[in-house]
């Protein structure tokens, strides 16, 4: 697809610091003007936005496409998840490269590339999961940020035997990512405790998707969000606490921010959408479609807590952990809650649910719906202002977001491989009606004219702004400022036993 040149006439633009009446010209799929009363020159595509919204395209922090997981491999693979995420206003994502155990970043991450380039629909950028630690890893990931415009890595707290990584080995990576200037991210249980608990249920025969939740509570996942704070802190640097799906996790973060330290948490829509309790339901298939970890919360006040950190800044950015099984997937675990594949949908409702719960409750305003769908994240992996703000010289990525519009959400319509949708039955109002991505009309009028392989890999380059002051910081944190010069200790010495 080559980049579009389109005028979007009489909309109101909103960014994350402000909104106001304006024409926007797209040429070769960069903005080129924003200003009132544009002339529409001949030959170029006109849309009419009237009472309607011009918001940046979304970001999706956080998809798995077409993942090998628990074996199988997520439905939505690039081609299907992107044709969803543009049906709901979501014109970036960032997927995840997971290598095995023992596996090369490199060859990992050149696979993950190779998936994406030929089918994805829309830009896409890539973290990498670090899912072990070596000398080779360490030098891999040097590579991955100096040649291969990665300037995220992930931590598994959980997935023992698979996964996980111990606190050591997440404190030299830490240390790796502080060096390169990247972010680290967590996924933070307590995975020691989440092993044992599944063991537990097993042994006591709760077989079903309720166990899942029973054996990884929220107490786990606060703890180990704390933890990973706290070490990211000794290192002094950044951290991204990605999908943050409880009440505690969300007040370890909230804690931490007002001392200081530099964390950020992400929610996802199933977290601001559902509560967990659907796990608890009589049918299997339905109950199964909950399953994801860390698990989203029976709490029902849960969403509402979440969402009003949002709000406060507490929590950033949202994401969605996209990642869909069908039926027969999850039925691996049909008698053993620990083999059902861990995931749900997310990305092509993500934005309607975050302005239904969000901007329809009163909680957030237009600008921070803005903020929490694409400018902050665009800002804390840093691709901002090419993504995430409506501004000459920016992507021409727009939403046309029409705030009065209803739709009810629905495995019938959306448009996902997956056979279910967790937001079944949900009514919302405010949905993206037209979508455009470099400039070309890729959603309208309820109908895809995707291209197939037309979206780009965007690198994204080292020590953004999330390291702003770090350096400072360390200088007015380093011990050697405490040290004691005294006069050395002279006098008699035990002599111990040997």
């Amino acid at each position: 697809m080559t980049k579009g040149t389109i005028l979007i006439k009489n909309g109101t633009v909103v960014n994350d610091d402000r909104h106001f009446k304006s024409d926007v010209l797209v040429e070769n799929g960069i903005i080129k003007e924003i200003s009132k009363n544009i002339e529409a020159k001949d030959g170029i595509k006109v849309v009419d936005a009237t009472d309607k919204l011009l918001v940046p395209g979304g970001i999706d922090t956080h998809t798995h496409f077409q993942l090998p997981f628990m074996g199988t491999v997520s439905v939505d693979d690039f081609d299907i998840g992107t044709q969803a995420a543009v049906a709901g206003g979501t014109t970036f994502i960032i997927d995840f490269v997971i290598p095995t155990r023992g596996q090369s970043l490199l060859e990992a991450y050149d696979q993950w590339k190779k998936w994406a380039d030929e089918k994805v629909n829309c830009d896409y950028s890539l973290h990498v999961a670090i899912t072990w630690w070596s000398e080779q890893v360490s030098k891999e990931m040097e590579i991955l940020v100096k040649e291969r415009g990665v300037n995220s890595f992930k931590c598994f707290m959980a997935y023992k035997n698979s996964f996980m990584v111990t606190d050591e080995e997440m404190y030299y990576i830490f240390k790796r990512c502080k060096e390169l200037g990247a972010i680290a991210q967590v996924h933070a249980e307590n995975g020691d405790m989440v092993f044992e608990g599944q063991k537990k249920m097993l042994e006591m025969g709760i077989t079903g998707p309720e166990g899942h939740e029973l054996s990884r509570p929220e107490a786990l996942e606060a703890e180990a969000t704390n933890r990973a704070i706290v070490i990211a802190d000794r290192v002094s640097t950044p951290v991204y606490i990605v999908h943050v799906q409880s009440i505690g996790a969300a007040d370890v973060i909230c804690k931490h921010k007002k001392e200081g330290v530099r964390v950020y948490g992400e929610p996802i829509a199933a977290g601001l959408g559902v509560d967990g309790s659907h796990m608890w339901n009589h049918d299997w298939r339905h109950a199964a479609a909950f399953v994801m970890g860390p698990p989203i919360r029976p709490d029902p006040r849960t969403k509402e807590v979440l969402m009003d950190y949002l709000a406060r800044g507490d929590l950033d950015c949202v994401g969605t952990d996209n990642c869909t099984f069908c039926a027969e997937q999850k039925a691996i675990g049909k008698d053993d809650f620990t083999k059902i594949p861990n995931g749900v949908n997310g990305v092509e409702d993500r934005m309607s649910i975050v302005w239904e719960n969000g901007v329809n409750k009163g909680k957030l305003t237009w600008c921070q719906f803005v903020k929490a769908t694409s400018s902050e994240a665009a800002r804390i992996f840093n691709v901002y202002p090419r993504k995430g703000r409506i501004d000459i010289g920016c992507d021409g990525d727009i939403v046309i977001w029409d705030p009065n519009q209803s739709k009810t959400i629905s495995k019938d319509t959306h448009h996902h491989a997956v056979d279910f949708n967790i937001f079944e039955g949900i009514k919302v109002t405010g949905i993206a009606t037209t979508t455009i991505v470099a400039g070309n009309i890729v959603w309208s009028n309820n109908k895809l004219s995707c291209v197939k392989g037309s979206g780009q890999f965007v690198p994204r380059p080292p020590f953004g702004p999330v390291f702003d002051g770090i350096e400072q910081r360390d200088k007015v944190r380093n011990e050697l400022l405490r040290k004691v010069d005294r006069k050395p200790y002279d006098g008699p010495v035990i002599q111990l036993n040997k």
